[in-house]
């Protein structure tokens, strides 16, 4: 955590320098305005001199304004330097979550990311707020209060050398027995938020098979947990309040017996066993609040390391350290996507994903990828924009290792529709503007066209601007397709990636489709997954994958006459008559 606090504190100095300064006013006047409460006792309620009374009073009326003064300052310094530090936090976790690659996201878990970004962050951010006005002050007070005690009397100061080992044994305690507890509410924290998310995601899987009732029970069991553990913290902190009150006022009737006695035997005067009286409480309170404190800092390290883990992780796919640069449109960019015998396998795994792929796909082209489920189809789809990285073997794009080129740059060259269609909260318009924001309305149509949704978002109110619900909830899974093909095909990139991203459409839309993109994106190069035959049947080359390797490749005339895995995929879902 400290390498956290000086990385994201450091940008503050100027700020910190002027809190110590605050606190530093803040203790001198809290340790002034006892002794100066003494001396109008002693010197002017005692004696009847109402002149010293007025004046040492003004006097501590001033010093009061400005302790308020540097109180006020201190703490609107401090909480804004923790609020600085929270934002700049977690600014950098969301920018080294961007730059992960799928690996490093299913490393930590989503859930786990959310909440280092959430609860983590605000732990650590509370606990800076607290430091910079509690545990600044308090050692200075604790120093302070006994030298201040010190200087009223001395014999009754040893009072103290009881009273603090009482108080620290029961704050040690108390305190010995949270910070565990402390500690594993975090990960409670994290279970609750991964069971939320899985029951959001999956609730129509829920209903489809009744589990609701389980699910409820699986949610319970999670929440019953966390408040459990926050249970017990909270009743150690409701036996804290009484113990140390308890030591308090055991604490004041001794030091008033034996002060009163030092006041009879003449050995002290009565403003200075007021005096005396405010500055243990000081130094108590101190302590406390110090304790408080210590007993934060473990959840805030726990939380602080958390976050720096992530901060700490070296993605697995980075740019390069001399990244080469596609030609520009008048240097001849073309789209030709070669695959050079590669090979895939997912981390610690012990057999490859892929093996031995190699082909060529050229623009004008379309490519067709078929095969049984799991024989790698989607993985292999996923290299192109290195969501993962070949094992060996390579990726080029117009003779260029992809791996040589900037991410940004190698996603400016490729229209990407996910297997599962994803939308953004917004509008028709902002999504389909992810794909490029200079697109004009005109461009926006355009791309509805194609992809067979102009009818239905033109039929809507709104049109352009028809709200579209986080994960495009709110229109149906064709539509959902539909849209996500729509804003690949605004950003008129040289190659085109499909991943099953035509399986919501009836075959009528999914023939008019197909037909729009053949005739549009001409000069594309274009990569189909496609779990239906029929609709690739006229594709430049299909490849035929089988357990991760390429059992065969060619039109579908090639592959009917050399390819048993292909004849068996065709007849599996055609007639002998529809094949014809």
């Amino acid at each position: 955590m400290n390498k956290l606090l000086l990385t994201y504190l450091k940008p503050y100095r100027k700020e910190l320098l002027l809190v110590v300064a605050l606190v530093l006013v803040q203790t001198f006047a809290n340790l002034f305005l006892p002794d100066l409460n003494a001396r109008i006792i002693n010197n002017g309620v005692v004696t009847g001199n109402t002149g010293y009374i007025l004046r040492t009073g003004g006097y501590m009326l001033g010093v009061a304004f400005v302790l308020g003064a540097a109180s006020i300052a201190a703490v609107y310094l401090g909480s804004k330097i923790a609020m600085a530090f929270g934002r700049d936090a977690r600014s950098a976790l969301f920018r080294k979550v961007e730059s992960f690659s799928q690996r490093e996201i299913n490393k930590f878990g989503t859930p786990s990311l959310i909440t280092r970004n959430t609860n983590d962050v605000q732990q650590v951010q509370m606990m800076v707020a607290v430091s910079l006005t509690v545990m600044l002050g308090a050692p200075l007070m604790i120093v302070g209060g006994i030298v201040m005690a010190l200087r009223q009397d001395v014999p009754l100061t040893l009072s103290l050398a009881v009273i603090l080992p009482v108080m620290g044994a029961v704050l040690y305690g108390i305190g010995g027995r949270a910070i565990p507890l402390f500690r594993s509410m975090q990960t409670k924290i994290d279970r609750i938020n991964q069971v939320m998310r899985e029951t959001l995601s999956g609730i129509r899987v829920i209903r489809a098979f009744a589990r609701t009732e389980q699910e409820h029970a699986r949610f319970d069991e999670a929440n019953l947990d966390l408040t459990d553990t926050g249970l017990r913290v909270q009743r150690l902190f409701a036996l804290m309040l009484p113990a140390l009150m308890l030591v308090f006022n055991f604490s004041s009737v001794a030091i008033m017996y034996f002060g009163g006695q030092r006041i009879a035997g003449g050995h002290m005067q009565v403003g200075n066993l007021t005096a005396f009286v405010t500055y243990v409480m000081q130094i108590l309170m101190s302590v406390l609040m110090a304790t408080m404190l210590a007993m934060m800092v473990p959840r805030a390290a726990a939380c602080g390391d958390r976050i720096q883990q992530v901060l700490e992780v070296e993605p697995s796919i980075s740019d390069p350290m001399k990244p080469v640069f596609l030609a520009g449109l008048d240097g001849g960019r073309r789209g030709v996507v070669e695959f050079k015998n590669v090979e895939f396998r997912y981390p610690g795994a012990q057999d490859p994903v892929l093996s031995g792929i190699s082909f060529t796909m050229y623009p004008g082209q379309t490519t067709a990828v078929v095969g049984s489920t799991g024989s790698g189809k989607s993985t292999l789809i996923s290299l192109i924009p290195r969501f993962y990285d070949v094992t060996s073997g390579s990726i080029e794009i117009d003779g260029i290792d992809i791996r040589d080129l900037q991410r940004d740059e190698l996603w400016k060259e490729i229209g990407f529709v996910p297997q599962k269609a994803f939308l953004f909260s917004g509008t028709v318009a902002s999504n389909l503007r992810f794909g490029s924001e200079e697109a004009t309305d005109d461009d926006l149509w355009a791309a509805l066209a194609i992809a067979q949704a102009h009818d239905f978002v033109s039929e809507t109110e709104e049109q352009l601007e028809a709200p579209i619900a986080q994960g495009g909830t709110n229109v149906s899974g064709g539509q959902r397709q539909r849209l996500a093909i729509a804003r690949a095909l605004v950003k008129r990139a040289p190659i085109y990636v499909f991943d099953d991203s035509f399986s919501a459409l009836d075959f009528r839309t999914d023939s008019l489709l197909r037909a729009a993109l053949k005739r549009e994106v001409a000069d594309a190069t274009v990569i189909i997954v496609a779990q239906r035959v029929s609709t690739i049947l006229h594709a430049d080359q299909i490849i035929v994958l089988e357990r991760g390797t390429i059992a065969g490749l060619g039109t579908h005339q090639e592959l009917m006459n050399t390819s048993d895995t292909y004849r068996e995929i065709v007849y599996s879902q055609l007639s002998e008559d529809e094949v014809a």
